[in-house]
């Protein structure tokens, strides 16, 4: 079993920034891949960003390139969500998840170990 914990979610005016944090717990030696999803009302699950535990280049969806970071501290057993430049259409729950695998999926059915989530608002 892994656990994860969210933190961070708030609200903030458009234009601005929060950070994201994951602590994962547990059998925490299965895990390669740690990513964020988000959900907002009315739409299905999407995914945001992933990253490697060993490394290597941050995966990122589109809507999310160039505003959102996504970085690790493995001694800590932490994923950050750096969020820059918050528009109103990134309100959502946002969860972080975790896969065994070594591919980066952004299909969220191939990720087994979910947080809580925590809600994100930006207000226009």
């Amino acid at each position: 079993q892994v656990q994860l914990v969210e933190s961070g979610g708030g609200l903030v005016q458009a234009g601005g920034s929060l950070r994201l944090s994951c602590a994962a717990s547990g059998r925490t030696f299965n895990v390669l891949v740690m990513a964020w999803f988000r959900l907002a009302p009315g739409k299905e699950r999407e995914f945001v960003a992933a990253i490697r535990w060993s490394g290597g280049s941050p995966y990122y969806a589109d809507s999310v390139k160039g505003r959102f970071t996504i970085s690790r501290d493995n001694a800590k057993n932490t994923v950050y969500l750096q969020m820059n430049s918050l528009k109103p259409e990134d309100t959502a729950v946002y969860y972080c998840a975790t896969r065994s695998g070594w591919a980066v999926e952004s299909d969220d059915g191939r990720y087994g170990y979910w947080g809580q989530g925590t809600q994100v608002t930006v207000s226009s």
